[in-house]
């Protein structure tokens, strides 16, 4: 089909009307997520504590922190410290303990705490959406009995853990069917903006969408706190989900659905009222080209949108490249949309229109292809970037579902390969339709309409049932003049309702073509479901390339479990009253921030007051460094600065340069493991 220019008119008055709004609420949408996303690890874990779980101190600690990997939010009711009846011993204030690219929360305990064990329950949402909680407990004096017992489900669990997880997979199914549906209408088959199956299939995605939508709002106070449903309505929980980075994109969404509102009801409003007042597809093309175009700009405005709110708030917008992964996982989003959705359309058209033209099959076709190739390098690249390597793949959980993911996209490449034999043989059938065996009298026409083509089989069958008996039953039962009596005009209105869906499916399963392309995209849709499951799964699960980091992190640091590094190393500038040491103290002696404390001493074991002292951090190991620190002198001979931030855990290199003199100088180093 040729493509022609849309006509100023319309499209500018849409453009004009309908897509600055969009433009201003999508703008708005950016800003508010952009600016409470930050470059994180999907997923958060609890690091270190303070006190460690198990530890056994002599006295009772002032407070309780909790270090983790990413930015997290908490509550003042977030860290609970109980003792061993039970009692909560803590003050119920929130300690912002974040310093740097450490992120540390505490609370304050009452003084005076009794020897026994106590239990630390905790509970945060990571920069991903998700909730996370845990539990540890540590003893004061002496391990003793207690009355609390730790939790066994973790945080999202539960009935409310189950009911938002529905209204998650609701969400991705109305997205789906909503964006592929209108797309298929418009990228593969006008004229089925007025055929009212498609209508009620894509209406009912925008309802589906919307009430998911208003379901993860409600529910998200319970789903992150206490897990009760009573919870839900909690003005003050929902008010402070509003100013969450998922409540923005919650909120976000239900505006965009009220531009797609709009879009819905041009496109099954003006725009198939058009479509019905013309003739032949090209006049159809001519008067409709320039909605299309309309339609379609106005269309992909609002599903990418839409589909940004969740690029912005979930796994994408945190880990390794999100300024990549954001675009990358709308694309993701789009392609799978249009596919599986257009999918659902098809198959519907194919059961319930008899009209479907086989041109619109074989545009489905082409369209599904470049969906696929664009699910598939969006695809490769968020399976790297959330494992990040073999292991990761095979040996987590998020990389088993991913293989999973994977296979069923196989199977269902497998069985559109097969739809696509039979859509090619649906091309080539009205050739073989106007072989010379025909009734004479048969309509056979070579255009594309599917129940045209298939008509004769349906005549001749008609004619052969009214020759042995008939089954006619509006021509046997129905007066000329119509019946007076109501019930008997209601029972032949059945009866012709009845006749008329019998003649429609004889007349969509007369092609054997065509039954056999319903049949392998009944269970393309079938396939589709489970992968939408096994997505929705997905992105609730920590990623790969998260739990190994924090594997590797936890082993580091048990090599060196929260304690001060402390070394001695000596130096001698070469010069006179040149020789001396220097004590260096790192403390906590982890990946995060540090404080560090030198002492510098002469060689008879006084404080040497050095005109400069400078040390440098480096890793090797990863080409990292050297970091320099200049401390600032706090008394004679020594030297303190804070904040000292070490990125990564390894071997680290401390070079250490003394000046005793304008000339005399050295540098000394060591070694050491940071956790």
């Amino acid at each position: 089909m040729t493509a022609t220019a849309p006509a100023p008119s319309t499209a500018r008055a849409l453009a004009t009307a309908f897509l600055p709004r969009l433009a201003l609420v999508l703008a708005a949408l950016l800003a508010t997520l952009f600016t409470a996303a930050s470059p994180a690890t999907a997923h958060a874990a609890l690091t270190a504590s303070d006190p460690t779980d198990g530890a056994v101190v002599a006295t009772a600690p002032a407070q309780v922190s909790l270090s983790f990997s990413e930015q997290v939010a908490m509550g003042d009711d977030s860290i609970r410290v109980l003792d061993p009846q039970g009692r909560r011993v803590d003050t119920g204030e929130l300690r912002d303990m974040c310093s740097g690219n450490t992120v540390r929360y505490g609370t304050a305990l009452h003084s005076g705490l009794p020897n026994g064990t106590y239990t630390v329950a905790w509970q945060a949402v990571s920069a991903d959406s998700h909730p996370i909680s845990g539990a540890f407990t540590f003893s004061i004096g002496a391990p003793s009995a207690t009355e609390v017992s730790l939790p066994t489900t973790r945080a999202g669990g539960g009935t409310v853990g189950i009911a938002y997880g529905v209204a998650r997979y609701a969400a991705y199914a109305g997205f789906t069917v909503l964006v592929g549906g209108a797309a298929f209408i418009l990228l593969c088959w006008r004229r089925g903006a007025a055929e009212r199956p498609l209508q009620k299939l894509v209406v009912r995605a925008w309802v589906t969408l919307t009430a998911a939508t208003l379901a993860m709002l409600v529910l998200r106070t319970p789903y992150t706190g206490s897990g009760r449903f009573a919870d839900a309505f909690d003005l003050a929980g929902l008010r402070a989900v509003l100013e969450t980075k998922t409540g923005a994109s919650l909120v976000s969404r239900l505006l965009l659905l009220g531009a797609a509102a709009l879009f819905v009801a041009v496109l099954f409003g003006v725009y198939a009222r058009r479509l019905q007042g013309a003739g032949t597809e090209e006049d159809t093309a001519k008067d409709t080209d320039d909605l299309t175009f309309g339609l379609a700009i106005g269309g992909a405005v609002v599903s990418g949108g839409i589909a940004a709110t969740w690029a912005l708030s979930e796994h994408a917008s945190t880990g390794i490249q999100p300024g990549l992964a954001m675009p990358a996982d709308i694309l993701h989003l789009l392609a799978v949309a249009t596919w599986l959705g257009g999918l659902s359309a098809l198959l519907v058209a194919l059961h319930k229109v008899p009209g479907i033209e086989r041109s619109a099959v074989r545009r489905f076709s082409r369209v599904a292809f470049v969906s696929v190739v664009v699910l598939a390098v969006t695809g490769v690249y968020q399976a790297w970037r959330q494992t990040g390597s073999w292991s990761a793949l095979t040996g987590t959980e998020y990389g088993r579902l991913l293989l999973l993911k994977v296979a069923l996209v196989a199977v269902l490449l497998g069985v559109a390969y097969m739809s696509r034999k039979w859509t090619a043989r649906l091309a080539e059938a009205p050739a073989a339709a106007a072989k010379p065996d025909v009734k004479v009298g048969a309509q056979v026409t070579a255009g594309d309409d599917v129940s045209r083509e298939t008509r004769p089989d349906v005549s001749g069958a008609s004619d052969a049932e009214g020759a042995s008996g008939g089954s006619d039953v509006s021509r046997e039962t129905e007066p000329a003049t119509g019946p007076a009596d109501p019930e008997r005009a209601a029972q032949l209105a059945r009866q012709r309702a009845a006749l008329e869906n019998a003649r429609e499916k004889r007349v969509r399963d007369a092609d054997p073509d065509r039954a056999g392309l319903r049949r392998s995209v009944l269970v393309e849709a079938a396939i589709a479901v489970v992968l939408l499951v096994v997505t929705t799964v997905l992105t609730s699960t920590e990623p790969g390339r998260t739990v190994e980091q924090e594997a590797a992190r936890g082993s580091t640091a048990t090599a060196v479990p929260d304690r001060a590094v402390k070394i001695t190393l000596p130096f001698d500038t070469g010069g006179p009253n040149g020789k001396g040491s220097v004590r260096l103290e790192l403390d906590p002696g982890r990946v995060g921030a540090n404080t560090l404390h030198l002492w510098a001493d002469s060689g008879d074991g006084q404080p040497f007051a050095l005109p400069e002292i400078k040390v440098a951090f480096t890793l090797p190991a990863k080409d990292i460094g050297p970091l320099p620190v200049v401390p600032d002198q706090a008394s004679p001979g020594h030297w303190t600065a804070s904040g000292v931030q070490l990125p990564l855990a390894g071997e680290w290199r401390i070079d250490v340069t003394v000046r005793t003199s304008d000339i005399d100088q050295t540098t000394v180093q060591k070694t050491v493991k940071i956790g």
